[in-house]
């Protein structure tokens, strides 16, 4: 990948459009999800390409329309900022096609919530220009999807991610699940696929080797900081160290040997004026009744 500058104006600012990029480069596909966890951003922060899986089922249980946020100074605080979203065809409802319940009362809250537990961040005022786009989402369309991209789009912007982003929808692919992926992997000249720990479970390396695209795992520590990382949004992070510091981090871990990452650096605040780190609070995990009442466990990361 091209050296990371958190100032840049990146090439997923640009429209997602179908035109093939020249071959070579490392592809992730996954569904959009509003403000990502770490984990997840890591993997799209590790890639060339992002294609959004927009044209697959919507999922409540998933991260498509709510984030779990943590409080700034104890991430085992946490709770859910949602999307109240409905959906057409029931169950069948795809992504793309899922639609917003309450627009514009979802726009003041999520700009009320993250002002009111980030807005004392010395890094609040980066992330708040990058939230403009965002916000502004929820008042040109209806659907959920767009909002859940482009929150993704801006946490990457903020990290001078260089790389491109597509739709699922917009490209060619068979229906069979491994093959659809290496269909969408071939479209946008992907010659190797990045894949969770969650894809690896299911996923058929036949349709790869047939297209000549090589599967490499995304493979993360179940320890130390990427246990936090796996359950709350990537924002946290980001408040607490800065974009520049986590823009770093994120470039060694990708370009790190294959196997599980660590960053134990999550475990420190770099403090924006002197550059000192002080230890964060224990990180446990949230207890039940942290969990707004309602609300179901989130699930596996894909």
């Amino acid at each position: 990948m091209p050296p990371t500058n958190p100032s840049s104006k990146t090439a997923s600012t640009a429209a997602c459009l179908p035109l093939e990029p020249p071959p070579g480069g490392l592809c992730a596909i996954h569904q959009p999800n509003f403000f990502p966890r770490l984990t997840t951003l890591a993997k799209l922060f590790a890639a060339d390409c992002w294609i959004v899986l927009d044209d697959v089922q919507f999922t409540r249980r998933d991260y498509q329309h709510r984030t779990r946020l943590a409080a700034l100074d104890n991430p085992a605080d946490r709770w859910w900022l949602s999307i109240p979203t409905h959906l057409p065809l029931g169950r069948r409802t795809l992504i793309r096609d899922a639609v917003m319940a309450e627009p514009a009362q979802s726009q003041r809250r999520t700009t009320r919530v993250l002002r009111q537990h980030f807005g004392t961040s010395p890094y609040w005022h980066a992330f708040e220009q990058a939230l403009a786009p965002v916000l502004d989402a929820f008042t040109t369309s209806d659907r959920t999807a767009p909002v859940a991209e482009t929150s993704t789009r801006a946490l990457l912007d903020l990290l001078g991610w260089q790389g491109r982003i597509l739709r699922s929808s917009s490209l060619p692919a068979r229906p069979e699940r491994s093959q659809r992926l290496a269909d969408l992997a071939a479209a946008v000249g992907a010659r190797t696929y990045l894949c969770g720990p969650g894809g690896m479970q299911y996923l058929n390396a036949t349709p790869f080797t047939a297209a000549g695209i090589a599967v490499t795992p995304f493979n993360l520590s179940e320890a130390d900081a990427w246990e936090t990382a796996r359950d709350i949004s990537s924002i946290w992070t980001l408040m607490r160290i800065g974009p520049q510091h986590l823009a770093n981090a994120l470039q060694t871990t990708s370009a790190a040997e294959p196997g599980p990452k660590t960053m134990a650096w999550l475990n420190t605040r770099r403090d924006v004026s002197t550059g000192s780190a002080t230890a964060l609070p224990d990180q446990g995990r949230c207890a039940d009744d942290c969990r707004p009442a309602g609300r179901d466990v989130a699930p596996r990361p894909l």
